[in-house]
């Protein structure tokens, strides 16, 4: 399936996995929504390598914590392009604080943590799918569309320096089940890609620790970092239909940790 002249919405899109994921989708010819929450100019690094490829982009900021960010994000996509036909929710925060979740002394850094990483995507995703039953009721192919969350390892790896964070994505998993469920006698599809080890902002302070395990321990058959590009290009061969007949998949993008070998 062609990806023109459809749009992609991907959140936390300025940089790392979500901006691999928009240059990737907009070389395959999809109208690109660039979300950002507060580095402006990393969103628009992102527009031109969007634009270097020959697709139109558009940078919205917009907390997806935030129910009135939420609103306005999807009023400002269907504005421009008119309509949302593939949603990547890949905003994502650590904790600001690592520490053994014994001893967190309040639910801040909780809330942070849920309110982007779970609570955001779902309400989003809300929004964003009941606009994809209109746009399927008025005609748009349903094959046009898909949804697409970004999980991580750490749905089922316990971390208890970062307990929030594993909290989320275990809820991201459920989130995509579900609405892969609501959704599938629509003909809309769900997915979660789930990734492992990448080489991203987020995981630049504990590189030491992860290169210990990556080379060392051999904790993955595929012994080398993930690269946001590895991420990218799973969601755009779900973007473009190459899965017609599955929704409701992880795809695991980890270099075979999944396989939890002895």
């Amino acid at each position: 399936m062609t990806l023109t002249p459809r749009t992609a919405l991907i959140t936390g899109a300025s940089r790392g996995i979500g901006r691999a994921i928009a240059v990737t989708l907009a070389a395959e010819g999809c109208n690109i929504v660039i979300n950002f929450n507060t580095n402006a100019d990393a969103a628009n690094e992102c527009v031109q390598l969007v634009r270097d490829t020959g697709a139109e982009a558009l940078t919205v900021q917009a907390n997806v914590a935030e129910a009135d960010d939420r609103t306005r994000l999807v009023e400002q996509t269907v504005d421009r392009f008119g309509s949302i036909d593939v949603l990547v929710n890949n905003a994502g925060v650590a904790p600001r604080i690592r520490r053994d979740m014994l001893e967190a002394p309040d639910d801040v850094e909780y809330d942070y943590v849920l309110d982007t990483n779970l609570k955001g995507p779902y309400f989003l995703t809300t929004l964003v799918a009941n606009r994809m039953v209109v746009q399927v009721h008025d005609g748009r192919s349903a094959d046009a569309h898909a949804i697409i969350n970004i999980g991580s390892i750490s749905a089922y790896t316990a971390n208890v320096d970062r307990g929030e964070y594993c909290v989320a994505k275990a809820g991201m998993a459920m989130l995509t089940k579900l609405f892969a469920t609501r959704l599938a006698e629509l003909g809309i599809r769900v997915y979660e890609v789930r990734p492992g080890i990448i080489e991203t902002d987020m995981t630049a302070g504990v590189k030491k620790k992860y290169n210990r395990l990556i080379y060392d321990d051999g904790i993955m058959p595929i012994d080398r970092w993930g690269q946001p590009q590895d991420v990218a290009r799973a969601v755009a061969a779900i973007a473009r239909g190459d899965l017609p007949y599955s929704t409701g998949e992880v795809i695991n993008v980890d270099g075979g940790f999944h396989l939890r070998r002895l």
